[in-house]
């Protein structure tokens, strides 16, 4: 009997060789660029996007219907022709949004976190956010004095503001606290000995460290005390010929309990001055309002720095602040001239969209008579409980009746003001919690990651926080009406999204 195998082989073969003339034949079927770009619906995207981003719209979308053809085999010739001009063209347009839509975009921060850095930190008031768009628009007395006609220093915009809310002499700015302390140390105590501390040896996000801070600045650190427990002693044994400055550090994104001590900043700067050397106070968050007078927990002041007698004084603008990204300076004019005189301060300097809108928020602490109702980052801190929780009952019945196997229910949760500000301290609030309720472990798993995908990948992403098995979406930061109105918009669009991402791996990256 004759051997099957060759006849076996060359059917198999011939099979290879029709398929993959069939997918080839199809392929060329596809139609030109040129063709989609004439079609009438693509021909009025370009009167929005221009022409050249449709044109590689289209391009992307062909190549990849190409690449999924060439890697399709079993079909019919019928089915790979399945594809008509105006599936092409809807797809063309899905690639062209994707295209289109900013790296930089508007999202929803449900995570609790009111200050969030992963999110931009604070959110600008109004008429800081309009003297921004002036600086944009019309050129600005930046670095030219109108009285005399000469050049200015463009500090001087906001360095009357700043004395008057700090009690400080003078003041400069940089583009972050991180910049400030970088610069005030450089500038100060090069080339000497920095004390501080043992338990003031901070890090905070992006590896961000003192002991580094102080080697790049060319100073020497020198630590003393122990981590839980530092004495005067401490700093008195330490001072020395070579000391340049002592510094505090605010460990603002972290605290110490139980068998504690450190060293008032009286004390310390009643020892510095004693030995003729300048005391520095690293604030980190920096508010500049009683905060105990909102109803909220104690937060250190610049001005409680400088009146007990801080010579430098370093802040940040984005944090608890309210206003853009700065670094702030502030302390006694002597130093805070020769910090300005640092090569580094012309590197870290700020520009004229961020002194337009530090200006205004700084305006906003010296003139409202109710800075926790016009600066957006206290109003979040400040918002009532019941407030919220209104919110949530106004949100929950379109939430529940969006799927099927998703549970949502409006549930107390705590919120924290964020970018370490007062770590341990918590905010009482509601969230919307979504919870899967239908199969095993890691069904339920599965569908949670699915939800939180989906919100993530609505128009305007919705950032919330995984925990205990559900999705909680913190109220807090959802304030205005008309946030409460566009966030309802996007449920249609998380139902269609939520049901694209059935095959959706564990890891939840559809």
């Amino acid at each position: 009997m004759d051997d099957p195998l060759p006849a076996m082989l060359y059917l198999r073969n011939l099979k290879l060789g029709m398929d993959l003339k069939t997918t080839m034949d199809v392929r060329r079927s596809l139609p030109a660029v040129d063709t989609l770009l004439a079609h009438p619906t693509l021909q009025k995207a370009q009167l929005r996007h221009g022409w050249r981003l449709v044109r590689e719209a289209i391009r992307l979308t062909l190549e990849s219907e190409r690449s999924r053809l060439a890697n399709t085999t079993g079909r019919t010739e019928h089915q790979h022709a399945n594809i008509s001009l105006e599936t092409l063209t809807a797809r063309a347009l899905e690639r062209l949004e994707q295209l289109a839509r900013p790296n930089s975009r508007s999202v929803f921060n449900l995570t609790g976190t009111v200050i969030h850095t992963n999110l931009g930190r604070s959110l600008l008031a109004e008429p800081a956010i309009e003297a921004m768009a002036q600086a944009a628009r019309h050129p600005t007395a930046l670095e030219y004095d109108l009285d005399s006609g000469g050049r200015g220093d463009r500090d001087r915009l906001v360095e009357p503001l700043l004395c008057e809310l700090t009690g400080a002499e003078a003041a400069t700015v940089v583009n972050n606290n991180a910049g400030a302390v970088l610069l005030a140390l450089s500038a100060l105590a090069c080339g000497r000995e920095a004390v501080i501390s043992r338990g003031e040896l901070i890090e905070i996000g992006g590896a961000f460290r003192m002991p580094d801070i102080m080697v790049s600045a060319g100073c020497r650190l020198h630590e003393v005390g122990a981590t839980n427990r530092t004495h005067v002693r401490d700093f008195q044994a330490a001072l020395n010929e070579n000391t340049g400055l002592i510094v505090k550090a605010h460990t603002s994104n972290y605290a110490i309990t139980g068998f504690t001590k450190s060293v008032p900043e009286s004390e310390l700067a009643r020892i510095a001055h004693a030995h003729g050397v300048p005391f520095l106070v690293d604030l980190g968050s920096g508010a500049l309002t009683d905060f105990s007078a909102l109803g909220l927990p104690h937060e250190s002041q610049p001005r409680e720095a400088i009146a007990a007698g801080a010579d430098v004084v370093t802040f940040s603008g984005d944090k608890l602040l309210g206003g853009p990204q700065a670094g702030v300076i502030v302390g006694r004019r002597e130093l805070i001239d020769t910090i300005k005189r640092h090569p580094l301060k012309r590197a870290l300097r700020l520009d004229k969209l961020t002194l337009a809108a530090l200006e205004a928020t700084l305006r906003l602490y010296r003139d409202s008579d109710a800075p926790q109702r016009d600066i957006p980052t206290l109003a979040m801190l400040t918002r009532p409980e019941t407030d919220i929780a209104a919110t949530g009952e106004r949100l929950l019945d379109s939430a529940q009746a969006l799927l099927d196997d998703i549970d949502v229910s409006l549930a107390p949760c705590s919120s924290q003001l964020g970018s370490g500000s007062l770590p341990v301290d918590r905010l009482p609030s509601y969230a919307l919690v979504w919870r899967p309720v239908s199969g095993d472990r890691h069904a339920r798993e599965r569908c949670l990651r699915r939800i939180e995908a989906a919100f993530r990948q609505l128009p305007r992403p919705v950032i919330g926080r995984l925990h205990d098995g559900a999705l909680y979406l913190d109220l807090r930061c959802l304030h205005h009406p008309t946030d409460e109105d566009a966030f309802v918009a996007q449920f249609t669009a998380l139902k269609q999204r939520y049901e694209s991402l059935l095959d959706m791996p564990l890891g939840g990256q559809p």
